[in-house]
């Protein structure tokens, strides 16, 4: 888990450090995104191949490599002194840190017999539900009381730590080892290159799309085709493969396919509502960076105190129950902020979150324990990137979804509510000469003028409150419409611990 954590939280710790490292290396806010996009285009292209790698190449032997090139590339990051310098560690260091979540995932698995796994999925899941909640904290305080760089050397400790306890306790399945570096295997060079042009052309899309107002941009448009060619093709060429560096047929076994797709929901709704809550409470609220953090910050704790509880359930109660809970409760966290409105507390926006990460808690363990039920050992490796590539493109796509849902019902609440500020409708009247009243009470000397711009002011912080309703919304009825797909699900028996014999 060491290494995973330390993976996920840079997939967002360095979100609010832009500015600083904008100023740093005399860049511009725009230019300085690709900090960002660089490391999940480089990551989500790992991700889906991590279990060919290990085959090639011994799964000990990867995984400590892929640590390795993680920490080297973070301390190459924190000494970047330029923006393409820096966006090229960040690559290196998006490749590293692709094929982490995967594999620790992969490892658990077999590492543990069926009774031990709802736990041991629960330690990790720990690790990778807590790092993207703690993310934008943790790189604002490191930022604002040391430097931009502190958040890339964090991570040589970490990754150092990880190294030595791999070498120590890892030990490859027998399936694994083979005599010869990669012996019987025949590199798919094509599979290879088509797969990873159009997962990097689809993370180009989903993470530039709002920014380049979408298919107004040519980047946009032909990354689009790009990927819906690359991709099309790639899915035809690896099904008819012998060895396909992507396993797509474990796509037929119902229950991984669908745990697949709620997983990608989960990343969708998680990532979305991560992004959307500080947002509103910075924008629309007032609160600080710090002060919006820590609305969060018990979320991530209710997580941390349940995670261990559901492992524990996970081999007493049938998985698909879990997760129909989960799916439910986390919803009713999602309405009740789209119940919020511009007076509320502190208490109010905490408890909101509480509820939401309660249902994530129930979610992450259960979901993986239904993915891997019927799936062979030797193809855990590949399950696992696949499933882990489907909750990391569902989280760029939650980002990219209420920023663009935001920008796009913030204008129409607007050009509704605009409608009733004229001189014919009898409440705006009456609010202008309270407003004006008011300002002249207060000593201003244009007053109607003053007047018309505060009541504006105040229609504009109405359309955004309405955007980000519509937003918490949208995302709790996405939740709700998933629940019929636990009744399709096969029946998973739970696995209890055997009892000794004497």
């Amino acid at each position: 888990m060491l290494a995973t954590f330390m993976e996920v939280l840079d997939t967002s710790v360095a979100n609010v450090s832009l500015p600083h490292i904008a100023g740093s290396l005399s860049a511009g806010i725009d230019e300085t995104t690709w900090v960002l996009t660089s490391y999940l285009v480089s990551n989500a292209i790992v991700l889906p191949m991590s279990g060919w790698f290990s085959s090639l190449f011994g799964r000990k032997r990867f995984y400590m490599f892929c640590v390795f090139l993680f920490t080297i590339s973070s301390f190459l990051c924190g000494m970047a002194p330029s923006l393409t310098l820096l966006v090229i560690f960040r690559v290196m260091q998006g490749l590293g840190g692709g094929a982490l979540q995967p594999i620790s995932q992969a490892i658990l698995v077999e590492s543990f017999p069926k009774h031990k796994q709802g736990m041991a999925m629960a330690i990790y899941g720990m690790g990778v539900v807590l790092a993207p909640i703690i993310g934008p904290t943790l790189g604002g305080w490191i930022t604002d009381n040391y430097s931009w760089r502190w958040i890339f050397y964090i991570n040589i400790p970490v990754g150092a730590l990880s190294i030595l306890l791999s070498s120590m306790l890892l030990h490859d399945p027998l399936y694994l080892v083979r005599k010869k570096l990669g012996s019987g295997i025949k590199i798919d060079y094509i599979g290879l290159g088509l797969l990873s042009v159009g997962l990097g052309s689809l993370e180009v899309v989903i993470d530039e799309g709002q920014r380049e107002d979408w298919f107004s941009s040519n980047l946009i448009v032909a990354s689009c085709i790009i990927a819906v060619i690359c991709l099309t093709i790639v899915i035809f060429w690896e099904l008819r493969q012998k060895e396909p560096i992507v396993e797509l047929h474990l796509l037929k076994e119902r229950n991984y396919a669908m745990a697949t797709f709620i997983m990608f929901m989960v990343g969708f709704v998680l990532y979305g509502s991560t992004v959307l809550l500080p947002i509103f409470l910075q924008t629309l609220m007032g609160y600080t960076a710090t002060l919006s953090g820590l609305v969060l910050s018990p979320g991530g704790l209710a997580v941390l105190m349940l995670m261990p509880l559901v492992g524990f359930l996970v081999s007493r109660v049938e998985a698909r129950w879990l997760v129909l809970v989960g799916l439910i409760v986390c919803s009713v966290g999602m309405f009740y902020m789209a119940g919020f409105n511009l007076n509320i507390d502190y208490r109010t926006a905490v408890m909101a979150r509480i509820v939401q990460s309660l249902g994530i808690a129930f979610l992450f363990v259960p979901i993986n324990a239904v993915a891997f039920n019927f799936i062979p050992r030797e193809k855990t490796g590949y399950a696992t990137g696949l499933i882990n590539l489907a909750r990391n493109i569902g989280g760029s796509s939650g980002i990219a979804f209420v920023t663009t849902m935001l920008a796009r019902r913030s204008q129409f609440h607007q050009n509704i509510l605009v409608s009733h500020m004229t001189p014919y409708d009898s409440n705006y009247q009456a609010a202008l000469r309270s407003s004006s009243q008011f300002l002249m009470s207060q000593g201003a000397v244009s007053s109607q003028a003053q007047a018309q711009g505060l009541l504006y002011g105040l229609l504009q912080r109405q359309s955004a409150m309405l955007a980000f309703l519509d937003s918490f919304w949208l995302l709790a009825v996405m939740f709700i419409a998933l629940v019929p797909l636990i009744f399709l699900m096969k029946k998973t028996k739970p696995h209890r611990a055997e009892m000794a014999g004497h």
